[in-house]
């Protein structure tokens, strides 16, 4: 059994009354919406004509918002109709993220998100869903898609339908009949700065790309807002997470790379832990209802990396916590009778190859969260995988360099490192996008806003790049010796602020595409 819809484009009139009936039914927050009406003029003055596109969730036979939902607030049911536990939401919005139809929307006053649910308080009574109640050309058309002999799959079996996004793969159960196919086709039309009655939402103020230029023919003159939800805390994130991974895997090699006695001992782990710190207090900051963060261990959903990540991350933090507590055992004297006999060093050393395996995952599991967000192409690179581990080596050099002796060979590998990630930064300018979503968002890259700050991505892939490389150099020149660790320490910290500015500029433009 699926249900689904099918809107009929050739009766629909434009007039809000499915969009108005969804809001008083469901006490939908003003500005927000659960279905709405899309307008979009094709043609030159004077023969030009207005289109109608009702928009809302699909209902997807491969749900990408139930599957990366940590909690399993989001749920497929038996009947096909995709609901959810705002009860149970922690509003982490990577829902948002993972919807490719901007159909899922955060509430504001309760801090978790919302979508249409079918109306499924009033399916279990045997009632339709109230836009197809109150549509005056009856153009929504509701039902079991899989039921021969209801209306609704005699539509389909018998007219010509089009999907939102099919190239996603998620198997929309809302189909279209009669729409204006570019209606459909997100970035497609021109948005002119203001709408038929209103001007549009000022949350992304960036100006569509050159690059991307959309149809001259073609504008969409009213549609609704969608806000950018993730920012800044998932860039810093990004970038302590990273430091975090980094630390641990340089620590078993902290002795060939130079780190003096105290730092090679303490210095790794001190940094992971840290940072480690960081990382779960910015996770757990950007959620809106933070005070549920520990149902991610109460009803965790094992399908999404968000759990996957967090248990991977507290057990990083125990090993890393407990390669700490030997590593000061080993440095005391006179511990009691049965503890001065363990080899607390040899112990310390061997967690540390298990640290740096499981740093593999702090730094990289991102990349496996990101192919879950099927609503934002860019993150979906294959080559985001290699690109974070690198950034972990990055990290991990960037803050350990300060505390090396003369002879270090840490500069070298965070030169390395820096140099690879200027090249993935280069093949990342230069990459061939296949959907239309991720060439809109690396257009996006060099224009996306942080505030009233207009190039953080300029800033943190090129100025900050050569920055960094340019303190090395001079710190190991061999005049500024007496300097050094204020100038590897100025090198980390220049190269650090410009990942948390790339990352910043990463994020932000891969979700200013629109997707409705």
């Amino acid at each position: 059994m699926q249900y689904g819809f099918l809107i009929d484009h050739r009766k629909c009139i434009g007039c809000h009354a499915c969009t108005v009936a969804c809001k008083s039914e469901n006490n939908v927050p003003v500005g927000n919406f659960r279905t709405w009406v899309k307008y979009t003029e094709k043609g030159t003055f004077p023969a030009i004509k207005r289109h109608f596109s009702v928009l809302r969730c699909n209902h997807c036979t491969k749900a990408p918002c139930v599957t990366i939902c940590p909690v399993n607030a989001l749920e497929k049911r038996k009947d096909g109709i995709v609901d959810i536990d705002r009860d149970a939401c922690i509003g982490c919005r990577a829902c948002m993220q993972a919807c490719p139809y901007d159909a899922i929307y955060l509430n504001e006053d309760l801090g978790a998100v919302e979508k249409c649910h079918y109306c499924a308080h009033r399916i279990e009574k045997n009632l339709e869903p109230a836009c197809v109640v109150v549509c005056p050309e009856e153009a929504i058309v509701s039902g079991d898609l899989h039921d021969p002999l209801s209306k609704i799959a005699q539509l389909v079996a018998s007219q010509p339908t089009l999907v939102r996004r099919p190239e996603q793969n998620t198997g929309p159960n809302t189909r279209y009949l009669g729409v204006l196919p570019d209606a459909l086709e997100p970035g497609v039309a021109e948005r002119p700065a203001t709408y038929m009655w209103s001007e549009r939402p000022a949350s992304k103020p960036e100006p569509w790309p050159d690059s991307v230029a959309p149809r001259e023919d073609t504008r969409t003159v009213l549609d609704v807002g969608h806000k950018v939800e993730w920012g800044w805390q998932v860039a810093a994130y990004l970038v302590t997470k990273g430091v975090a991974a980094g630390a641990a895997l340089l620590a078993p090699f902290a002795g060939a790379l130079g780190l003096e006695s105290a730092a090679r001992d303490f210095a790794p782990e001190i940094f992971a832990l840290v940072f480690l710190g960081l990382t779960t207090f910015l996770l757990v900051e950007d959620l809106k209802r933070p005070m549920k963060f520990l149902t991610l261990l109460t009803r965790p959903n094992t399908k999404s990396w968000l759990v996957r990540g967090a248990w991977i991350l507290m057990t990083f933090g125990a090993t890393v916590s407990a390669a700490l507590v030997a590593r000061v055992f080993a440095s005391m004297s006179g511990l009691p009778s049965g503890l001065e006999d363990v080899p607390w060093a040899t112990i310390a050393d061997s967690l540390r190859w298990v640290n740096a395996v499981l740093a593999l995952g702090v730094a990289g599991y991102t990349a496996f969260l990101f192919q879950q967000c099927e609503g934002r192409d860019l993150w979906q690179e294959k080559s985001l995988l290699p690109h974070l581990l690198v950034q972990a080596v990055l990290c991990g050099t960037a803050v350990l360099m300060p505390f090396t002796g003369k002879s270090s060979e840490l500069s070298l590998w965070f030169g390395v490192a820096m140099t690879m990630h200027g090249l993935f930064l280069i093949l990342e300018s230069k990459r061939h996008h296949k959907t239309d979503n991720a060439r809109q968002a690396a257009a996006f890259l060099p224009i996306a806003r942080m505030g009233s700050f207009r190039h953080p991505y300029r800033f943190g892939s090129k100025i900050l790049v050569a920055l960094p490389a340019a303190f090395i150099a001079i710190g190991n020149l061999g005049r500024f010796h007496a300097v050094q660790p204020s100038l590897f320490l100025l090198g980390g910290v220049t190269a650090l602020l410009g990942l948390f500015l790339y990352k910043y500029a990463y994020i932000r433009a891969a979700q200013l595409p629109p997707l409705s």
